[in-house]
């Protein structure tokens, strides 16, 4: 059978030695057009690379017009080219002929990593080639270096008029874009009497009375003690927890300890830096004679809070006062090709409106960190951030580990193989508009623009900081379907194809694979999702609300010895 070969496959950049399978491609299928004639050797599953050239053994694997990794054998035109031939360059040199066959990967059970010694710091390379995507399938990776400085096509006017979005305005001025009251706990120990706290405002009707709260939130962790008190563990729940109780989605908040804990309420609530206007209050089982007992004080404290967190009506406000944190997971091949790129517009609109988008998951930048630092606003938050990717690659190593084993199984199965392929794809989230800072996990961001929170790449605990960092919204793309929820700030899910959008309905909120369907380009469907992201910000309930996820997903970055 013989198939065109732009129906069948895509390559991303005239450089790439290899192309994304559109379709399922059986051996013996003929791909012919732009002067090549490929024949499939090997089945080929639909996103999964094949290789449109011969390749020798320890060459450079490009896509994107990027190195993605190396082959360690000779590979074939028309050969599926995934784990078996390709390996990430963060696992060390080429190796030598022989050396590495797929019987003895590193990442296999009894296989010994292998770790540079020293940290990888990558120089910012010059210009790209420039690309042969068309505006409806492209990514900043292939384009020419992008300025330091936002360009015309995404800088507003002074004549122009900046949207708006209807969102909670506290005293101080901070905005938000939903109304809670928060039940925090300081410690494992009083995690169960705050959901209990919390369930009791979750039946139908609860919260009638009070029609400008969006609910009453449980905020529980699995640590508060056990650890250093003078150590950075417990150094970075509290400042991740007080990023919580002073969120601007949260009008009052109630801490609840057990009372002998190593994070002692005092201690805690005095580094909440909470406005004067977030009422908190703070119960303690210990002293107040036990759990039934403080249950009972924590409801009636609770519906003291309501009339004061319920009198703020929602309001327009500029489009700058949005914080939009940005994360991927359960991420595919086609991440990096539609969802990604797709949310990078819709952040370049914000950032050209005054707003703020957080990126993070450090792990998951290694190997195209050079497409940030070569935008980034000075030398020295380049510098930063470099910093914090050779940290990661000290700690996996300390650990026995390298970066190259983020990709999980469900990202290997949709075609992403090394983690420099997953990376280039997730820095498309932050579009083209400049770094603008880099920042320590859940540190209050304050910088407007396009920024990096150095967060790992397990989804639940990235969040966990971004959202503590402020972010008033997630947008959180995915390709083999996530169902992720992150109160109290709305999680917007982006499917990177159409068929997980149909497959997986209940749970996804955006439809990124029109791109590939070749309905709508990368620019229209991120000047949708941007109108879409308002709407949200607005008060429009994304499919994790409906379905009342989020309660679980507060997950701290839990760092030092538990004792």
């Amino acid at each position: 059978m013989t198939v065109e070969l732009a129906e069948a496959v895509l390559q991303l950049h005239p450089g790439d030695p290899v192309a994304l399978a559109r379709i399922e491609l059986e051996p013996g299928t003929e791909l012919d057009g732009g002067g090549r004639h490929v024949v499939i050797s090997e089945p080929i599953p639909r996103g999964h690379k094949l290789a449109l050239v011969d390749v020798a053994a320890g060459a450079e694997i490009r896509k994107y017009g990027q190195p993605i990794g190396i082959a360690i054998r000779a590979i074939a035109a028309g050969e599926h080219v995934h784990e078996h031939n390709l390996r990430s360059a963060a696992r060390g040199p080429a190796p030598a002929a022989g050396e590495l066959t797929p019987t003895s990967a590193p990442d296999e059970p009894g296989a010994t990593p292998t770790a540079a010694a020293a940290p990888t710091v990558r120089a910012a390379p010059g210009p790209a080639p420039t690309p042969t995507a068309t505006a409806a399938i492209a990514h900043p990776a292939s384009a020419t270096s992008t300025p330091a400085t936002p360009t015309a096509s995404t800088t507003l006017t002074e004549r122009t008029e900046i949207p708006t979005f209807k969102g909670f305005v506290r005293p101080d001025g901070r905005v938000g874009t939903r109304n809670y009251v928060a039940v925090l706990s300081s410690v494992n120990c009083s995690a169960t009497v705050v959901r209990r706290i919390a369930a009791a405002f979750s039946a139908p009707g609860a919260l009638d009375e009070h029609p400008c709260v969006d609910g009453v939130i449980a905020v529980t962790h699995g640590t508060g003690c056990g650890l250093s008190a003078a150590g950075e563990g417990l150094e970075l729940l509290r400042r991740t927890l007080a990023g919580y109780a002073r969120h601007p989605n949260v009008a009052a908040v109630v801490v609840v300890g057990l009372g002998c804990e190593v994070n002692q309420i005092s201690a805690l609530t005095g580094q909440f830096d909470v406005p004067e206007s977030t009422s908190v209050r703070s119960l303690v089982i210990q002293e107040l004679g036990g759990s039934v007992a403080t249950v009972r004080q924590g409801i009636e404290t609770v519906r003291e809070l309501l009339p004061l967190a319920g009198a703020t009506p929602r309001r327009p406000v500029p489009a700058s006062a949005l914080s939009l944190g940005l994360n991927c997971g359960g991420s595919d091949a086609w991440s990096g090709v539609t969802a990604n790129p797709v949310l990078g517009i819709a952040v370049d609109r914000l950032v050209a409106c005054g707003g703020t988008a957080i990126l993070g998951e450090t792990p998951e930048i290694h190997g195209a960190e050079h497409l940030l630092t070569r935008r980034a606003a000075s030398p020295q938050v380049a510098e930063a951030l470099l910093e914090r990717v050779a940290w990661w690659e000290r700690y996996a190593a300390a650990e026995g580990g390298n970066l190259d084993n983020n990709p999980s199984p469900g990202n290997r199965a949709g075609g992403v193989t090394t983690i420099e392929e997953k990376s280039l794809g997730a820095v498309a989230k932050g579009g083209s508009s400049p770094l603008q800072a880099v920042y320590r996990y859940a540190d209050p961001v304050t910088v407007p623009g396009l920024v990096f929170m150095d967060t790992p790449g397990y989804d639940p605990v990235s969040v966990t900081g971004i959202v503590a960092g402020g972010a008033t919204m997630v947008c959180f793309t995915t390709g083999r379907g996530s169902v992720f929820g992150c109160k109290p700030a709305p999680s917007l899910k982006l499917a990177t194809t159409s068929e997980l959008y149909r497959r997986m309905g209940d749970d996804m909120d955006f439809n990124c694979g029109t791109v590939l369907d070749g309905d709508a380009t990368v620019s229209e469907l991120g000047d949708a999702l941007f109108a879409e992201i308002l709407a949200v910000a607005s008060g429009r309930r994304t499919k994790s609300e409906e379905l009342g996820f989020g309660d679980e997903e507060f997950r701290p970055w839990q760092l030092g010895a538990v004792m």
